[in-house]
């Protein structure tokens, strides 16, 4: 029987997508509160997840909702290194894991699965990271992979370990992430110490050897950047460059780059846009009059790469929503394309979530024949 799993910070559901991409797991209950991801939710999963996690009427919901394993891609802007780095002093998004761990306590499920940004295991000196795992290990007495004890019982652990990339995943981005997946110690008992030292590192699919395979070529003229946008862009750079720094707009897909990979796309709009530019060489496009921009279209073809190719960066079309040969990842006809790159950023890498579901299956075997404990 498929284990039974609850979407809280659901998204637009890439991290339940992952998941049941293994047929072995089953979504019975989720969480989101923007009402922007909650339209493509639905419409990609026929469920309306709009539910708030902090209030004591979900809480309860979950109290009688039978489920296994909790999955939760809680707030990250807080522990970013491009936003406020505020943590748990945001009372809005840092106090989430707060309610996620009351969740936990109340119900007891078998497994936790937690992803953020990768910032969050040196955020404060490293004291929001170890925050979480003395929570969840001595208050809530869940085993996390990649957590040890020494002699005296203290937890050892490296925040390194619990970092992935989503470029060792089969698509061509560079997206560090952080994974914390854990056990509850109560059922299964001192079995926990039989499993894995950490979580997979990579996987073995090649979606894509390169960001070339990957870009649709012919773009539509709204994605080119104006000239005088891109000369902004470009003084903006040299001024970093003078200064010692690296920042500034990037091209991915330089003729000189043999394997390009994207940078790492984000919610935040323009900066993980702006990092991911790319070359689009086709006629009538230079110099090209664009409604709406003050200049015209720049005369070297440098574009933004579209939603579409955003969507295939996080494994969700060409390959999370494949079903029968065909795709079935679309967004709703009300969704603007700035909130689709909002939410493409906002999301998972589907296939580093598929290859940490299929972790948890190799986990729960090892544990599966312990009795649960009294």
């Amino acid at each position: 029987m498929p284990y039974k799993m609850i979407d809280l910070c659901a998204g637009i559901g890439g991290i339940r997508r992952g998941f049941e991409l293994t047929g072995r797991f089953r979504n019975v209950l989720s969480a989101e509160i923007d009402k922007y991801a909650c339209a493509t939710y639905e419409h990609l999963f026929g469920q309306n997840p709009h539910n708030d996690l902090t209030s004591e009427d979900f809480k309860r919901v979950v109290e009688q909702t039978d489920y296994e394993v909790l999955l939760a891609g809680f707030p990250c802007q807080t522990f970013s290194s491009v936003g406020e780095k505020a943590g748990f002093d945001d009372q809005e998004k840092g106090v989430i894991y707060s309610h996620i761990s009351d969740i936990i306590s109340r119900t007891r499920p078998r497994v936790v699965f937690l992803e953020n940004v990768d910032n969050l295991v040196r955020h404060n000196h490293g004291e929001t990271f170890r925050y979480i795992i003395n929570d969840l290990e001595t208050q809530l007495n869940y085993k996390i992979v990649g957590v040890a004890r020494d002699n005296q019982g203290k937890l050892v652990y490296d925040g390194r370990d619990f970092i992935r990339n989503s470029k060792h995943f089969g698509v061509p981005q560079n997206r560090p992430r952080t994974y914390i997946i854990a056990f509850d110690r109560v059922l299964y008992g001192k079995s926990t110490e039989a499993l894995p030292a950490a979580t997979p590192s990579g996987n073995d699919l090649h979606i894509y050897e390169s960001l070339n395979d990957l870009l649709e070529y012919g773009a539509p003229a709204q994605f080119y950047l104006a000239r005088g946008y891109l000369d902004t862009l470009t003084k903006h750079k040299e001024r970093q460059r003078l200064n010692g720094n690296g920042y500034g707009y990037k091209i991915v897909n330089r003729p000189d780059t043999e394997s390009p990979v994207a940078s790492t796309i984000m919610a935040t709009g323009g900066s993980g846009k702006e990092r991911n530019l790319v070359i689009d060489q086709q006629p009538g496009i230079a110099g090209l009059p664009y409604p709406g921009k003050k200049t015209p279209l720049n005369d070297s073809c440098v574009r933004f790469m579209t939603p579409r190719e955003w969507g295939k960066l996080q494994g969700f079309i060409n390959y999370g929503f494949i079903e029968n040969g065909e795709e079935r990842f679309k967004f709703p006809s009300s969704i603007s394309l700035s909130q689709q790159y909002k939410q493409l950023g906002n999301s998972v890498t589907i296939p580093v979530i598929e290859t940490m579901a299929n972790f948890i299956l190799e986990c729960l075997r090892i544990l599966m024949d312990v009795e649960p404990q009294e």
